[in-house]
């Protein structure tokens, strides 16, 4: 998967920084911007005042050969080594925590650390839930004759009944209350997330559905609950599907290709969310890094290219605002209709 973000990211690189030198020559260094912000870190970085770092250091916890470790990252800061335990720079262990074992080589301990993206999923699931819980307290405190609510509750709640009529009922079909909760919850979730991911400044910025461990859990919830509450008739379908004889037997072709079906469905769920947000943050990044990259080349050339940097870093921004809401919706579109797929025997019934 590093290797996948990696290749997206140097096709960027390359359209914006012809010059793979620059940074060796005091210019920036694209793809140190670039992979500075869509990776994680054991440390949150705000800004830069003049050669001055501003970061909010995070707990390093990790059980290494010697036992467990807890205490803070800026121990670990510029290269430096603190209880055996150090920042990997290079190899297949780059930018995360290592030891090194009787055989000289670096190893990973169990690491539990709470990183950017870690305090990112914190910071933002409480945001998550106070706007619900706002939204409960205006509904406590209005009564239904009162009519519907306006503003942001309103918002919420035309959101809420959209997914809910249009997406998760139409889809799942008479089993929908089940499944309701966890979609729902799981379109608000990757919204929120998406957008704080737009915001330039802290507690916002962090990549945390551009990064592929996240997207997999959210896809392997859905693949679980699929699976563990299919019906019988969903697994006839699988391993006996309704196609001619010979497709099954004595070469079971069809069967094959539906069980390979049951696991690609969520790995699908899971790299387009990646891919969309993670593409999308490196591509704002890169556009505005055409500004530094041309102040060299003179004033005339630096404003001109300024100028197209940052009309197309707006319609950039705009375009990933449309994003965050399209990939949260199809992400639970997906999730619906594949949890539909596991209850076939309710549409015959329904029909």
């Amino acid at each position: 998967m590093k290797t996948i973000r990696h290749l997206l990211v140097a096709c960027f690189c390359l359209l914006l920084a012809p010059q793979p030198a620059r940074a060796a020559e005091g210019g920036i260094d694209v793809a140190e911007i670039v992979f500075g912000h869509i990776e994680d870190a054991y440390e949150w970085h705000i800004t830069d005042i003049g050669k001055t770092s501003v970061s909010i250091p995070l707990p390093v916890i990790v059980k290494s050969s010697t036992g467990w470790h807890v205490f803070s990252s800026k121990r670990l800061s510029e290269g430096a080594e603190y209880e055996g335990l150090y920042i990997a720079r290079e190899g297949d262990h780059a930018k995360q925590i290592v030891e090194r074992n009787a055989a000289g080589e670096e190893v990973r301990p169990l690491d539990i650390s709470i990183t950017k993206n870690v305090l990112a999923l914190f910071i933002n699931s409480a945001i998550l839930v106070a706007i619900m819980l706002g939204c409960a307290r205006w509904y406590k405190r209005h009564e239904v004759s009162e009519g519907a609510p306006k503003g942001g509750v309103g918002m919420i709640e035309a959101t809420v009944l959209y997914i809910h009529d249009d997406v998760i009922k139409a889809c799942v079909g008479p089993q929908y209350r089940r499944y309701a909760p966890y979609l729902l919850t799981a379109f608000f979730f990757i919204l929120v997330n998406n957008l704080m991911g737009l915001v330039p400044f802290f507690p916002g910025g962090a990549n945390v559905t551009g990064n592929i461990a996240i997207t997999i859990v959210l896809a392997l919830f859905t693949f679980v609950l699929t699976n563990v509450s299919g019906s019988k008739e969903y697994w006839k379908d699988i391993f006996w599907p309704d196609v001619p004889t010979w497709l099954k037997v004595p070469v079971p072709l069809m069967p094959l290709i539906e069980f390979i079906g049951v696991f690609t469905k969520p790995f699908t769920l899971a790299m387009r969310l990646f891919a969309n947000l993670m593409a999308g943050h490196a591509g704002i990044l890169s556009i505005v890094c055409v500004i530094f990259i041309t102040a060299q080349l003179g004033a005339g050339i630096c404003a001109s290219m300024s100028l197209i940097a940052v009309i197309f870093g707006i319609f950039l921004n705009a375009l990933e605002v449309l994003v965050a809401f399209i990939q949260a919706y199809v992400f639970t579109l997906l999730s619906a209709i594949f949890i539909g797929m596991a209850h076939p025997e309710t549409d015959l019934k329904k029909n």
